[in-house]
């Protein structure tokens, strides 16, 4: 991330601020976004993120039969990714839904009760800086979109790591840098231009929606990223890019 901030600070947006403050400041984000959460990923990635989450649920690489696979995804409270994995593999596949904010768990959990899916997602609280899981208890670990919100996104990198069973591997979803020069001086515009308008048309608040796309400029590029994954512990890392480096996947394993 900056070098130039000290380690007892960190950034909220553009914003520099104290560590300690940044948990809470994303935590009101969300409680924020939490109901149109589908319509702010739809405002973010003009609804590619639909297709991207559906390639990093492929990679996943989910057993079609009966064979048990655990599966941690961190930062999903709105059970997204859990119901992609749950259609995509056989009745083996459980999900466990992990998230810091409430609003977001609650969301989910009333999706699961709707699909009647609660049995197989399990929905619970607490920080990713922090898992409360013994290791080695994971076949995969998913985050989608929600790595660049952690305060100390190493520490995450290494819980995420810890967690994991020998053989099992990480699947990071998220916003990077454009690649193709044309493309990224139209994203900037639409970003910084259109989407806080379009949040306060559709949300009413157009604030969070700013963080969002300022929490996206700066998070590092693929490569950076992959390599903070391969300081974590993480082996056999690849990052591929998506779209002209709008978002990309990387994969880490933990051997």
């Amino acid at each position: 991330m900056d070098r130039a901030a000290s380690e007892n600070e960190t950034h909220f947006g553009f914003a520099e601020v104290p560590l300690g403050q940044k948990q809470g400041l994303v935590d009101d984000v969300f409680h924020k976004v939490a109901s149109r959460y589908d319509v702010m990923n739809d405002l973010m990635s003009g609804g590619l993120h639909r297709a991207w989450k559906s390639a990093m649920t492929t990679a996943i690489g989910l057993p079609k039969g009966a064979r048990q696979f655990t599966l941690l995804d961190v930062a999903g409270g709105t059970g997204d990714i859990a119901f992609r994995a749950i259609a995509a593999g056989g009745p083996g596949v459980a999900v466990t839904v992990f998230d810091i904010n409430d609003a977001m768990l609650d969301v989910g959990a009333a999706r699961a009760a709707k699909r009647r899916l609660s049995d197989r997602v399990t929905f619970i609280q607490g920080n990713a800086e922090e898992l409360p899981f013994p290791s080695s208890s994971f076949d995969a670990v998913t985050i989608a979109f929600g790595i660049r919100n952690v305060p100390r996104i190493p520490v995450a990198l290494k819980e995420m790591r810890r967690v994991l069973k020998p053989g099992g591997h990480l699947l990071v979803l998220e916003f990077s840098k454009v690649d193709v020069p044309g493309l990224a001086r139209i994203y900037d515009a639409f970003s910084f231009g259109v989407i806080p308008r379009l949040g306060k048309l559709v949300a009413g608040d157009g604030e969070p929606y700013r963080y969002l796309v300022e929490s996206i400029r700066r998070f590092p590029d693929a490569e950076t990223f992959a390599n903070m994954m391969r300081d974590a512990g993480f082996e056999q890392v690849t990052a591929t890019p998506m779209t002209g480096g709008v978002a990309a996947l990387h994969v880490g394993f933990r051997i």
